[in-house]
């Protein structure tokens, strides 16, 4: 009887490759991207950088440093290498060549783990979308490879030929996904105009991958969603209400997170869940204050914010994990308005960040001291449910109340056209 082999998946073994150019730390950016690569399902057997005035624009590295390379695959028996850049289409092809291994870069293997963890129909119509404008992009350079493939003079090569036919097949379900996300787009414009309507305020949760804004959710609603010790860990938006001690609800959203060197793809791809923080009232900003990179995950946030065009927000810092936080020095942030120092994971000062978050609503909302009529009770409903009502005093008279309104909802009550938003 033949003996039965058992073959099991081949384990990816890849060298993370980096420039160092002056411009950042590069060693650190290579440590992200080994965690990148780990969430991808990769091992990193080795890590090189290689000292430039700039990246070499035709095999990203130089002629002696990709000698090196070659011989460490060989020495690791590695199946690729991962660069911490995006590739141009010369430079992934000439690479490859220059190797003769699997040539990948930053930009693929995040666009990976976002397809692995897109759950919702949105997530995944986004990442395919990000994916196919990167093979777009990709097929344009292997015009030349591919259009030698032609018989004789003149002709036009079969390479050459299919490549045409993908470039168009791609460009086509690019459009049907543009049209599908446009939908999506609508819908959460009716949701947003809803929300306004109710006059109900909106907290967006940012922040850097892996800074604890799943966590946080979880802990201050109950959310119930995925919250590992990953990058990306969760990639589809999850909106939850909160309410505050005072009676006052609040709206939480949370979204992708951010990462330097976040491929323009992604950012296109997700700018409607992205734009939740354009269209809040409030920006919480969840850093993670025991990583040592903490400032520039910072300053890669406010980057991307301003990509989004993200502007005149109250800015709230979470700086969380402060249980796991060394050093004496309490963590700063010059360009919020509010800050907050708190562990999402043990509810340390969690109370801190609710009170903080009444008091903004309250700063946003009107002081309103009035009698009303017993027939105007629904109107007292009304601020029960969008405001915070601080006192109701029943007499013969009428109903005194004192409370805080959103400022639309106060001129709606001066101007007597409130609406009955609690009737279905």
């Amino acid at each position: 009887m033949a003996e039965m082999i058992e073959i099991g998946e081949v384990e990816e073994r890849v060298i993370l490759l980096g420039v160092e150019t002056g411009e950042e730390n590069s060693m650190a950016s290579l440590d992200e991207l080994e965690e990148l690569v780990d969430t991808a399902g990769a091992i990193t057997v080795d890590k090189i950088i290689q000292n430039r005035e700039n990246i070499h624009p035709g095999t990203y590295l130089g002629k002696g440093k990709i000698d090196e390379v070659k011989e460490r695959i060989w020495e690791l028996n590695a199946t690729g290498v991962v660069c911490d850049d995006e590739l141009s289409p010369v430079q992934l092809r000439n690479l490859e060549d220059a190797l003769d291994t699997k040539v990948m870069d930053r930009t693929m293997v995040i666009l990976d783990i976002f397809a692995a963890r897109a759950n919702t129909n949105e997530g995944k119509i986004q990442v395919e979308l990000a994916q196919l404008k990167y093979r777009a992009a990709r097929l344009v350079g292997l015009r030349n490879s591919l259009s030698r493939l032609g018989g004789g003079i003149g002709t036009r090569g079969p390479g050459e030929k299919k490549l045409e036919m993908d470039r168009r097949l791609i460009h086509e379900r690019i459009a049907q996904l543009k049209s599908e996300l446009s939908e999506v787009k609508r819908h959460r414009e009716v949701l947003r105009r809803q929300r306004q309507k109710n006059h109900t305020p909106v907290a967006a949760i940012v922040g850097y991958t892996n800074a604890g804004k799943s966590t946080l959710l979880n802990r201050l609603t109950d959310a119930g969603i995925l919250a590992e010790d990953k990058l990306f860990a969760t990639l589809d938006p999850t909106t939850r209400s909160l309410e505050l001690e005072g009676g006052r609800k609040i709206l939480l959203t949370d979204t992708v997170g951010f990462i330097r060197k976040l491929p323009h793809h992604l950012v296109e791809a997700f700018k409607s869940t992205l734009e939740e923080a354009k269209y809040s009232d409030i920006i919480l900003h969840v850093t993670d204050a025991s990583n040592p990179q903490m400032d520039m995950q910072m300053h890669v946030v406010y980057e991307t914010l301003r990509e989004l065009q993200v502007g005149n927000k109250i800015m709230v810092t979470v700086f969380n994990k402060m249980d796991q936080a060394e050093g004496e020095q309490l963590p700063r942030d010059l360009h919020a308005d509010y800050q907050v120092r708190i562990s999402a994971k043990t509810g340390e000062n969690i109370s801190a960040l609710q009170k903080l978050l009444e008091e903004i609503l309250r700063n946003q909302s009107v002081y309103l001291e009035r009698l009303f009529s017993y027939q105007e009770a629904g109107k007292i409903q009304q601020i029960r449910k969008h405001g915070e009502l601080l006192l109701e005093e029943y007499r013969p008279d009428g109903i005194a109340i004192k409370a805080y309104v959103p400022a639309e909802l106060f001129a709606g009550m001066m101007e007597g056209r409130l609406e009955r938003q609690d009737e279905p």
